[in-house]
């Protein structure tokens, strides 16, 4: 009795999963039967035959660059050398002085450079002779080395020559020199320099020029010189203090840009104890003169 209830429940749990799978199975197939979106349908097949590969590359940052933008075009320039090797020279005065009192007399300054932008070999010089009467006049040349240390600015170090000559004998000197050179603002074209002698007698100078376009070719330049000193050189008419202001004004034109002549006016004074010791040796203290001549560089 007790084996044919046992069956009979069996029978019961076979028959109840039959129909549960039936039912489950129609129920799929039920789902199946549902219409889809074609669009949707398309996407998802495409989706499901590409294959996804994972981006493994570093992520890009703002030093990296993609070296094909880097190559330059076929046309491109050559670059700039900033370090190659250039001469100039200028002759910034090379003038007659008219003088309104005692002999008229030639002038000239010069300076020259050779190296590159960043150093170069500088060469100045300047002088004077008197052209009637007793010969008498002097002469400066400095050495130097020069180097870049701000935008339009050189800092030199070198050697000057001084000599003079006249009535009596010549003499001459020796000096150690330390300055700047460059453009101040406005652009001034400036030199600035110190100055010890082989006696150790300190003085300085301050140079200074600019330029006013009149016309593009027609240019005013005025020119300011001053000159210190710490200690007295009687034998050379140096005084203590402030020794002279040296003024002029010039108009030139430009025939080209490396050739303009000029007429003008120039203007120099002791001052000081120079003006003392110039006056006891029996020359003038000050004195005006017409200026004619060139500028010219190459």
């Amino acid at each position: 009795m007790f084996r044919r209830c046992a069956g009979g429940i069996l029978a019961l749990n076979s028959l109840a999963l039959l129909f549960g799978c039936g039912s489950q199975r129609g129920a799929m197939t039920r789902l199946d039967e549902i219409p889809r979106d074609p669009a949707v349908q398309t996407l998802s097949q495409t989706s499901a035959l590409e294959k996804v590969e994972p981006d493994t590359s570093p992520p890009q940052t703002s030093l990296q660059f993609d070296s094909r933008v880097q190559e330059p075009a076929n046309d491109w320039p050559l670059p700039v050398h900033d370090d190659g090797y250039f001469t100039f020279l200028r002759a910034e005065q090379l003038e007659y002085r008219l003088r309104d009192d005692g002999p008229d007399a030639a002038r000239w300054e010069t300076q020259g450079w050779f190296g590159t932008d960043y150093q170069k070999l500088w060469v100045k010089s300047e002088g004077e002779q008197s052209l009637r009467g007793q010969s008498e006049g002097e002469f400066e040349i400095q050495s130097l080395y020069s180097k870049l240390v701000a935008p339009f600015w050189d800092f030199q170090i070198g050697a000057r020559y001084d000599r003079r000559w006249g009535p009596g004998p010549s003499k001459d000197r020796w000096f150690g020199v330390v300055g700047v050179q460059g453009f101040a603002p406005y652009e001034f074209e400036t030199e600035l320099a110190l100055f010890v002698s082989e006696d150790a007698d300190v003085s300085a100078r301050l140079t200074a020029t600019t330029d006013f376009l009149i016309t593009q070719r027609l240019i005013m330049q005025p020119r300011l010189e001053a000159e210190v000193a710490v200690q007295d050189v009687a034998e050379l008419q140096v005084g203590q203090g402030l020794n002279y202001l040296d003024m002029g004004l010039r108009f030139r034109y430009e025939i080209k840009r490396e050739f303009a002549p000029y007429i003008g006016v120039n203007w120099k004074r002791s001052l000081g104890q120079t003006a003392t010791l110039v006056q006891d040796d029996g020359g003038q203290v000050s004195n005006v003169a017409a200026v004619f001549g060139v500028t010219v560089w190459f």
